[in-house]
């Protein structure tokens, strides 16, 4: 038997393994393991599983990501998000659906030193939402628009998928950030037009807001510098040179940790914040443990080069591929995690991703917005069950109901980038 042939049959049982509900990081690590030990031998196999931990999580290229993690928490539990959320309402005043508009500026802001979708969504939607019901606005539009505005931190950089996809595929990761500030920019705008073109064309979803004077709205600014200054610090200085990526995160989570202190955060604060940053990291290393894993068998197994010469014999052209990727990217969105989804398939979709020769910056940038529809598309939709755990009672269907708007404006987003390449890779 070919090693592609083992290959194909690892990969389903990985296909039962993820069907019995098995976690993907497990799942990954075995399909990677009994596909490795067949092809090759059962001692190398498991010299793999005595050497990946460590050199994983030793690898220094790693080290940003419990960083980006501890940045999130720090600004959620020292209550950033309150005055954040505060600042941005009074810039809207009294606009129509005012409140959703504050709440997807506050989720993009936040989405800038968090990196992550699930912790934007939950720390904007204990803020957020009680002041969006409160004041009349409908279950579905609340909670549809904080469902969508968590996903602007897989985009907008620091991101951690942005981060990932970067060192799976050997990319440059400051190249990676820039390349997704103006889509990730650019998905808040469209999430603000179509919050407005809802309003509009049915004003009882949501009703106007306080009316803010010149001086509120210029006070309000002032709960946006503690986000605004510790973006600026760590993009502006990968930009400029002044520190790696790893060094950027570091500095970030430390500037962020000053500005916790200072708002009152204490010693016990601390340690459950670093709790909690120590459990998100563990989660997402495990993934990237049973990635690296899968990873040695993917190349012993020789199927993404036996998937490179089957799709150069249908000779499709470039563009009909890239549709193929996304289109499964889709499909697995639906019902698996953002980033495990990530690590599961850039492996095996890279190579063909260079043979149609696209630009692999540019393709990350379209993979991860790809990828960032699936966490608010059913029946999975992560930040779909994030909100619901703030508002528990609005049905699923609700806030899936909610969130459609928000999917066609990512579709169209998403066609925009495709169509001009220079909207991601303009800022390299």
């Amino acid at each position: 038997m070919s090693s592609a042939s083992i290959g194909f049959i690892c990969i389903g049982l990985m296909l039962v393994l993820l069907a019995i509900r098995i976690p993907i990081a497990l799942t990954m690590a075995i399909a990677g393991f009994v596909g490795f030990a067949w092809i090759i031998a059962f001692d190398p196999a498991m010299a793999i599983l005595e050497n990946a931990p460590f050199e994983t999580l030793t690898n220094y290229n790693f080290s940003p990501i419990p960083m980006f993690i501890f940045m999130g928490v720090l600004a959620s539990r020292s209550k950033m998000s309150d005055q954040l959320f505060s600042g941005a309402r009074a810039l809207f005043g009294a606009w129509r659906g005012g409140i959703s508009l504050a709440a997807l500026m506050s989720c993009g802001i936040f989405s800038a030193i968090s990196g992550s979708s699930v912790a934007t969504a939950a720390s904007m939607s204990r803020v957020a939402l009680p002041e969006m019901r409160k004041h009349g606005y409908a279950d579905s539009l609340a909670t549809g628009t904080l469902a969508a505005g968590g996903t602007l931190g897989i985009m907008i950089p620091p991101s951690i998928a942005l981060l990932l996809y970067a060192l799976i595929t050997e990319q440059s990761v400051g190249d990676m950030f820039m390349a997704g500030l103006i889509p990730g920019l650019l998905g808040l705008v469209l999430y603000a037009v179509t919050v407005t073109i809802i309003v509009r064309l049915n004003p009882a979803l949501a009703q106007p807001g306080e009316a803010t004077t010149l001086a509120q709205k210029l006070l309000g600014l002032k709960g946006l510098l503690p986000f605004t200054s510790v973006f600026a610090i760590i993009i502006g200085g990968i930009y400029l040179g002044l520190f790696t990526p790893t060094e950027a995160a570091a500095v970030g989570a430390f500037s962020t940790l000053i500005i916790a202190v200072k708002r009152g955060m204490g010693w016990a604060g601390f340690m459950d914040a670093l709790q909690e940053t120590l459990i998100t990291s563990a989660m997402i290393f495990f993934m990237i443990l049973g990635a690296e894993i899968f990873g040695f068998f993917l190349s012993v197994s020789r199927i993404s080069f036996e998937l490179v010469d089957y799709v150069d014999a249908l000779n499709l052209s470039p563009y009909m591929i890239l549709f193929a990727i996304l289109l499964l990217f889709m499909l697995l969105g639906c019902v698996m995690d953002s980033i495990a989804m990530l690590l599961l398939t850039v492996p095996v979709v890279f190579p063909l991703v260079q043979a149609a020769g696209f630009d692999p910056i540019w393709f990350g940038v379209v993979a991860v917005i790809t990828v960032e529809l699936g966490l608010i598309t059913p029946p999975v939709g992560m930040n779909v069950f994030v909100i619901k755990a703030f508002a528990k009672d609005v049905s699923i269907g609700n806030i899936y109901k909610g969130v459609m708007p928000f999917v066609i404006s990512d579709l169209v987003r998403l066609a925009l980038i495709i169509a001009f390449p220079v909207l991601a890779l303009g800022l390299l």
